[in-house]
C-alpha cells in the first residue's frame, strides 16, 4: 500500500500544517531576511547600524575582561 499525497495546501484534514509546508515557510522567510539584510547594509543608515553594533560588542568585550581581571583579584 503506496502512502497517500500530501494535501496540496500544505495542511492535513486535521489542519496540521505539513513538514513540507513548514520546511518551505521557514526557507523563504530564511531568504527574504537574508535579502533585507544585504540591502540593508548596503545603505549609509545600515553601515551606520554596522558601526554601532560593532562598538557595542567592543564595548562588551572590554567590560567581560574587566569583570574577568577582578573576579582573578588582579585590580
Amino acid at each position: 500500500m503506496s502512502e497517500p499525497d500530501p494535501p496540496v495546501s500544505g495542511y492535513t484534514d486535521e489542519g496540521v500544517p505539513t513538514f513540507e509546508h513548514v520546511r518551505e515557510t521557514i526557507e523563504r522567510r530564511s531568504a527574504t531576511a537574508a535579502g533585507y539584510e544585504e540591502l540593508v547594509a548596503d545603505s549609509p543608515a545600515g553601515q551606520e547600524r554596522a558601526e554601532r553594533e560593532a562598538e557595542h560588542e567592543s564595548a562588551a568585550r572590554d567590560k567581560l575582561e574587566e569583570i574577568r581581571r577582578s573576579v582573578r583579584g588582579e585590580g
